[in-house]
């Protein structure tokens, strides 16, 4: 549903005419606010995780070509996850009102397509493990680099603060999205699930 004209945040006003500046030689960069911390700042390490998942959801988007609905859907939480970025790189004293963020309806629109989606899937008996088809494994990367970046948040928001409740309720949600949309891509691609078999390992097989 688009956001009415009151709810809207405001279009990012950039002019990226060079991509390099020299300015992170020493290790250092820069804030939404203007403040310059170590490139291995905890804050820097949650947001740089998050353009890591959008990243790999972007690869799993390209191997939709014959599951355009997920495709949607996938292209869509990439904008989400910038907005979680824009708002982790910024300390909370600097945050603009009309910032883009994620918000509780991000997470909730997580939650409705989970369920429509969930409802035709066959009930599990083990574990999945990745695999079966190239969409179904990329996804699980994403559910995995997604958990990272929501353990990172969380510690983030134990050091210091500045970390939104709906970013890690939206992470959290995600990460089980990316399950679901994982086994949904396999069924409506009649790939084979590879259940968890313990007794499959080689110290059971001497």
């Amino acid at each position: 549903m688009p956001a009415d004209s009151g709810s809207e945040f405001n279009s990012p006003r950039l002019a990226i005419n060079r991509v390099y500046t020299r300015r992170g030689d020493a290790g250092q960069t820069s804030l939404v606010g203007g403040q310059r911390v170590s490139k291995d700042h905890l804050r820097i390490e949650a947001y740089g995780t998050i353009d890591e998942l959008n990243s790999f959801i972007g690869l799993a988007r390209e191997s939709c070509a014959e599951l355009p609905e997920l495709a949607a859907i996938l292209k869509r939480v990439q904008h989400e996850l910038f907005n979680a970025g824009s708002i982790l790189a910024t300390l909370p004293e600097d945050v603009h009102p009309r910032q883009p963020r994620i918000t509780a309806a991000d997470a909730e629109q997580l939650e409705r397509e989970m369920d429509r989606m969930n409802e035709g899937l066959p009930a599990l008996r083990s574990f999945v493990l990745p695999g079966g088809c190239r969409v179904n494994a990329e996804l699980h990367v994403c559910r995995t680099i997604c958990r990272r970046a929501e353990r990172i948040c969380v510690t983030l928001a134990e050091a210091e603060g500045g970390v939104d409740a709906e970013t890690l309720t939206y992470l959290n949600r995600l990460s089980d999205a990316l399950f679901v949309w994982s086994r949904w891509a396999s069924h409506q691609l009649r790939a084979e699930e590879t259940l968890w078999e313990p007794n499959q390992a080689a110290s059971q097989n001497k």
